[in-house]
């Protein structure tokens, strides 16, 4: 305690000024938990006042008072135990975002058990990558028992799969003796081979239920090592199985099945709740009153990866949604890019991914972190270096699934990827046991965080231990977006702006997407390169495949020995934003461009007095280094956006509560920079929740070819209190009468639908079909979410034949 007692007799935080207060003002107020705060100025300090709604327990040790989970030292206790109050000077207590009990110097913020509910989290304890490992993989303190259940191969029918028989059927894990309802956990496996022949070792992916003489592919059971770990934690885990949509999704191309693999965890979740009910018959009685569905994690895999998003929106439709609180996409495609804003999400990328070698999951990290004015989670994207996509199921990797599995990078001789002898000295790859464990940290460490509150595995996600993160054997990079209420967005660099300039030798576009696929963008492309797997960011989308996507600022610069005619990207602080004290860090996005070679920006921060502070970015991130590339493989480098995060702690000699400039310098030599999101954030991971966002939706229509337009109603499912944007693509298919292009469309504030008239080419051409049918989606909504993200235009051919 030696250190907060230091602290309360007012010892002034490195890096911050020390204005002088003024008496009786109040500062802050704040509540939650069954406890309400005011803070007044007292003096040349603080009085920090703190309610209780019960009174305190009678303990041996001194009560203290921790401000955003850091104590401050011993508090005056009142008569009845329900006001405590403490005099500081620590600026910390300025303007807390929690005020809470301490003791011993430690916040309790738990259940019996450590899971958190509510508020603002506290501050974390700090551990070594090892040590972060082994906590997020370690084994708990409760029991493990199965309550596995299984209906049968055509138990369900779903709408998302045109009402085709699929499996109801689940691997649970269940922490016995953990006391009272337990949150949950639903993992949803990839698109993967259906059937086996365990005599023959031969997979069928044409038949649901399997042929005579195959099995079914027991995919969910490959994540028994995160299910595991997280039961034994006190989560109540399943992992639902899905080869019968794997094996009919095929001819359903509307979505390849997303909805299906939605419907399909809903389903889940209602069983579910009637287990937890007692209501379930062929469910173990193990979860009667066991379920917390009000704390709902999502994991999904691959293909699964989109169809827990869209579970999450689909719950977030329903009157009485579950608590679905946090979402994990782990190597996941996103056809029609949809956004999950409100709910705290972690995309996990594998760098050596062959099978979506295009990244494309980086969409929902992307495209979600403006998406909703009131976002206020956690939102990160995380590459793990040498990660294959199979690997991190088991019944996916050779040599241990009971199925034939392979390695889905198939350049076995690549230097960066592959895995071949003569590789090693150069290749990245993890073996598979490796990225099992870096996966099963990751899964499990996200949701202890997001659900259980256990603020170490932050760590994990927001970069903080410096350049670069380690899991396991795995390298890990970081994107990583603070919610709402702790960021402070200065310059997002997606457009020109009156606070930003850029002056110097070289030059600043603002660029989005690849060159010559997107309609509705009016800025010019980033990359004139074919090769659209070495971007996740800008991969076109199945289904949104000319929508704008991740806006940016691209820096060039020459060679220059002159410091003065050197390449700046100046951002002027506006008024309000210029106290920056309450903020961990500055973070911006960056990464080298693919034209050249591993670069360096120096970070400056300018305050009123004209006082400066640098650094190098290079000494704190990754970023500007070139990722690696075999010279030979079309998928690799990626160019990928890292978080460069400079603690505010380190910044000395410039005032935090009046900065105003934040300066990105080019070096001596000629190079090139992607930038975007510069901000002051502090990362935590926020309760989040179903979105309360107005649905958007699509519905098709019905023309003659020479009625010249085909009308298409974009509905809200509520009036919206600001303007909705949102993308509307429209694909040609077989026809000739609807053009391949995307549109940005407006709904205005309070407005409920909008009709959109797409052109229709009365054509000579006689179609193949009288009747033709196009498709049209919605995509990347602002200020809105997706509900209805398809439907089908059919156009009469007035030069068919009878």
């Amino acid at each position: 305690m030696a250190g907060a007692v230091a602290l309360s007799l007012g010892l002034p935080l490195a890096g911050t000024a020390s204005a002088a207060p003024s008496p009786g003002v109040t500062t802050a107020t704040g509540s939650a938990d069954g406890r309400s705060w005011t803070v007044t100025q007292s003096g040349d300090g603080y009085r920090v006042s703190l309610k209780l709604d019960d009174a305190l327990p009678v303990r041996n040790a001194l009560p203290e008072i921790a401000v955003d989970g850091t104590s401050l030292g011993y508090a005056d206790e009142s008569a009845d135990g329900r006001t405590l109050t403490l005099e500081t000077r620590d600026l910390r207590s300025a303007h807390p975002d929690d005020v809470r009990v301490a003791w011993n110097g430690a916040t309790s913020t738990a259940k019996s058990d450590g899971a958190y509910k509510g508020g603002h989290r506290p501050s974390r304890p700090t551990q070594t990558a090892e040590e972060l490992t082994a906590a997020a993989t370690a084994q708990g303190r409760y029991t493990v028992a199965r309550a596995d259940y299984d209906f049968g191969d055509t138990a369900l029918t779903l709408d998302g799969l045109g009402g085709k028989p699929v499996e109801e059927r689940a691997a649970v894990w269940v922490p016995t003796d953990a006391k009272g309802e337990r949150p949950v956990v639903v993992f949803l496996h990839g698109r993967h081979s259906a059937c086996y022949d365990p005599v023959n070792a031969r997979t069928n992916n044409a038949a649901w239920p399997c042929p005579a003489g195959y099995q079914p592919i027991p995919s969910y059971l490959g994540y028994d090592d995160a299910a595991q770990t997280l039961a034994s934690q006190g989560y109540v885990v399943v992992s639902v199985s899905a080869d019968g949509i794997n094996a009919q999704d095929a001819s359903f191309t509307d979505d390849a099945g997303t909805l299906a693999r939605g419907e399909l965890v809903m389903d889940h979740l209602d069983l579910l709740a009637q287990a937890d009910k007692g209501r379930a018959a062929g469910v173990s009685s193990l979860l009667k009153g066991r379920l917390d569905l009000s704390d709902v994690g999502l994991m999904g895999h691959s293909r699964g990866g989109e169809g827990v998003v869209k579970a999450a929106l689909l719950n977030s439709a329903r009157p009485h949604p579950y608590g679905v609180n946090a979402v994990l996409p782990l190597a996941p495609i996103d056809f029609g890019r949809e956004t999950l804003p409100d709910v705290p999400m972690a995309v996990v990328l594998p760098y050596c991914d062959g099978d979506v070698s295009n990244q494309q999951g980086q969409h929902f990290y992307d495209d979600t972190r403006s998406a909703g004015a009131d976002d206020d989670v956690m939102r990160a994207s995380v590459m793990v270096m040498g990660a294959d996509h199979n690997f991190f199921n088991t019944e996916w990797t050779p040599g241990v699934a009971v199925a034939p599995a392979g390695d889905d990078w198939s350049a076995r001789t690549d230097t960066v990827c592959g895995t071949d002898a003569g590789v090693s000295a150069t290749s990245t790859r993890l073996t598979a046991a490796e990225q099992s464990q870096t996966g099963t940290a990751l899964m499990s460490g996200f949701f202890q965080l997001t659900l259980g509150g256990k603020q170490q595995f932050q760590a994990l996600f927001d970069g903080s231990q410096g350049a670069a993160t380690t899991v396991g054997a795995a390298t890990v990079y970081t994107e990583v977006q603070a919610p709402g209420s702790s960021r402070s967005d200065v310059a997002p660099l997606t457009a020109a702006a009156s606070n930003v300039a850029v002056t110097g030798a070289g030059s600043g576009v603002y660029c989005a997407g690849f060159s010559g696929r997107v309609t509705t963008s009016v800025l010019p492309a980033c990359t004139a390169s074919t090769y659209t797997s070495r971007f996740p960011s800008w991969t076109p989308a199945n289904y949104a495949g000319n929508v704008e996507a991740t806006p940016l600022l691209h820096l060039t610069w020459p060679d220059s020995t002159s410091a003065a005619a050197r390449s700046k990207v100046t951002v002027e602080i506006p008024k309000g934003g210029r106290d920056v004290r309450r903020y961990s860090t500055l973070s911006f996005r960056a990464a080298v461009d693919e034209t050249s070679a591993d670069t360096d920006l120096t970070v400056s921060l300018t305050d009123g007095r004209g006082r400066t502070a640098s650094v190098p970015v290079s000494s704190l991130s990754h970023a500007l280094d070139g990722n690696p590339s075999s010279g030979t493989s079309t998928l690799l480098p990626k160019t990928w956006l890292q978080t460069v995060s400079w603690k505010l702690s380190t910044v000395h000699g410039v005032d935090l509560s009046d900065i105003r400039k934040v300066v990105l310098t080019s070096p001596s030599t000629a190079g090139g920079a992607y930038l975007s999101d510069v901000a002051f954030q502090s990362v935590t991971a926020g309760r989040g929740g179903p979105s309360d966002l107005p649905q958007v939706s699509v519905a098709g229509a019905s023309v003659a070819e020479d009625a010249g337009t085909v009308p298409v109603k974009l509905t809200l499912s509520a009036r919206g209190k600001s303007p909705v944007t949102v993308n509307l693509q429209s694909l040609a298919g077989t026809g000739s009468q609807l053009a391949t292009a995307a549109r940005k469309v407006t709904i205005p504030a309070h407005a409920t639908s909008v009709t959109v008239d797409l052109p229709v080419v009365d054509d000579p051409t006689v179609e193949t079909s009288a009747d033709t049918v196009y498709k049209v989606y919605v995509s990347v909504p602002r200020d809105a979410v997706i509900g209805q993200n398809y439907a089908r235009v059919v156009v009469h051919d007035d030069e068919a034949t009878a």
